[in-house]
């Protein structure tokens, strides 16, 4: 817990902190990019099924086939329905701009 200034204290997050990449392994791997050393790194959301890692794709998927029902169960009804409002206002939203 951290005390705040104004007497309250304040619970740490137990989210874990996203990872960033360390800062001298970037511009290196810049740096051979730069002098074509080295082929330029293809993002995630680029690659295409034979550059993906098979194993690591699988897991994904099962964690996602996992993850919606038992969130679903974790929450109450009234959460439920305001979460189908909001998606079902986002799609009308989008189909009027599309329209």
């Amino acid at each position: 817990m951290t005390l705040l200034a104004s007497g309250m204290t304040k619970k740490k997050s137990t989210k874990p902190k996203k990872l960033r990449p360390d800062v001298n392994e970037t511009a290196y791997r810049v740096m051979l990019e730069a002098t074509k050393q080295k082929a330029k790194t293809v993002p995630p959301s680029e690659r295409t099924e034979e550059q993906k890692d098979q194993e690591a794709v699988k897991r994904g998927r099962k964690g996602g086939e996992k993850g919606g029902p038992a969130r679903v169960e974790s929450l109450t009804e009234r959460q439920r329905r305001q979460l189908a409002k909001k998606a079902a206002k986002k799609r009308w939203e989008e189909e009027e701009e599309a329209g």
